[in-house]
């Protein structure tokens, strides 16, 4: 069990994790890649660099927290739960804590596909936890190729009718289960009349279905924090001037809560989420 996970390894989650340790508490960081920064060549506004890459910033706060002796996970999160305690699934395994921390940048844009965006709410869902029971025997597709898709295909299995992967032209994941059926096809279209009742593909055949579950990629922040009930707005994981969620416990920072998309904001935004939760451990002692 630790004190507190944080999910992301930019400059929120770092320092996040940082203040966490040196205020003594216990954190694990769980990361599954550069993020934003992997796609920055060179940054030269932040405060004691005329020049660095975003990679080479990356690997510094990496570095960081091994000098820290702070355990350190590569590894994709696919769900988080809450019962008193929160539990964190990876592909791999599953760790425990008291405290949550997202800071894993801005979430993905759906993908453009004619019908997505006109059936939100009426068909299309972007959680499978939140949603499965509205579509009991009932036939749903999940959009992706990754473990985040067969995540989500498998919470739908027990309780739909029956579950397709669609990933739209894209090569599916190789370690998934080989009893969820597979469509590779482009789409072309979402379709229905007041909600979703078809996928149509670019050669012209189609899929019948009653939902579409979309999860591109890995799982965002505001994906996990969906899930776990926290409230979204505009796409932002909503907090309050401490960084804590609608959730107990549950923090976001960094770019997924808003505002200006900086490295110096994020920066401070995870050195306000690490003080509050030594604040609020120290409290609870």
């Amino acid at each position: 069990m630790y004190d507190v996970i944080i999910i992301g390894s930019g400059p929120a989650g770092v320092t996040a994790a940082i203040y966490a340790k040196r205020g003594g508490l216990n954190p694990l960081v769980i990361y599954n890649g550069f993020g934003a920064l992997g796609k920055t060549e060179k940054i030269e506004n932040y405060y004691g660099f005329s020049k660095i890459s975003g990679k080479e910033l990356f690997n510094r706060g990496i570095e960081q927290l091994k000098n820290l002796n702070i355990d350190l996970v590569k590894d994709e999160v696919v769900q988080l739960n809450y019962n008193n305690n929160f539990e964190v699934i990876t592909v791999n395994n599953s760790f425990y804590s008291k405290y949550v921390v997202l800071a894993t940048g801005t979430s993905r844009k759906a993908p453009v596909i004619k019908g997505i965006k006109e059936f939100e709410g009426k068909g299309i869902s972007y959680c499978a936890v939140c949603d499965a029971f509205f579509y009991k025997n009932k036939n749903v597709a999940v959009l992706g190729n990754g473990n985040y898709a067969i995540h989500e295909a498998e919470v739908l299995k027990p309780v739909t009718k029956s579950v397709i992967l669609l990933t739209n032209g894209e090569r599916p994941v190789e370690n998934r289960d080989i009893s969820i059926n597979v469509n590779e096809k482009k789409i072309r279209e979402v379709r229905g009349s007041e909600n979703v009742n078809e996928i149509i593909f670019d050669d012209g055949t189609k899929e019948d279905v009653s939902g579409v579950f979309i999860a591109i990629g890995t799982a965002s922040t505001s994906d996990l924090a969906r899930k776990i009930g926290a409230r979204i707005e505009n796409n932002n994981i909503v907090v309050n001037e401490n960084m804590e969620t609608t959730v107990p416990n549950l923090y976001a920072c960094g770019d997924c809560v808003g505002g200006i998309l900086q490295i110096s904001k994020a920066v401070y935004d995870g050195m306000k989420v690490g003080l509050e939760i030594i604040k609020k451990v120290k409290n609870n002692k």
